[in-house]
């Protein structure tokens, strides 16, 4: 029984999880910026359109990750204070930019 309730439990977890993307396609993140909301996890799905593989990086939001060419790849971020995060590609940094904004979330 409490296998079920924990079961449960993650499910509904996991469906209140956003998902942001981003394209990455000729060394450069479509969009550039993302923005998400404030003290919340989101799940990121980068699309790695390119014929060679980047290197999502972020120092700002401690995350780091290798898109093989024609794949994609998850990561997790936050819960995050408001503010500004930069991202970018390792091995394409002058061209594969970009900024995760995270904003309070008024209803």
């Amino acid at each position: 029984m409490l296998f079920v309730v924990l079961s449960l439990t993650n499910a509904v977890k996991a469906a209140e999880t956003k998902t942001y993307h981003l394209v990455l396609e000729n060394h450069v993140f479509f969009p550039s910026e993302v923005t998400i909301p404030a003290n919340q996890k989101v799940k990121l799905i980068i699309t790695n359109k390119d014929a060679s593989p980047e290197e999502f990086d972020s120092f700002d939001l401690n995350r780091e990750r290798v898109v093989f060419a024609g794949k994609q790849a998850k990561i997790f971020i936050g819960p995050l204070p408001p503010g500004k995060y930069e991202f970018f590609g390792e091995f394409h940094p002058e061209s594969a930019r970009g900024i995760v904004i995270v904003k309070e979330v008024t209803q």
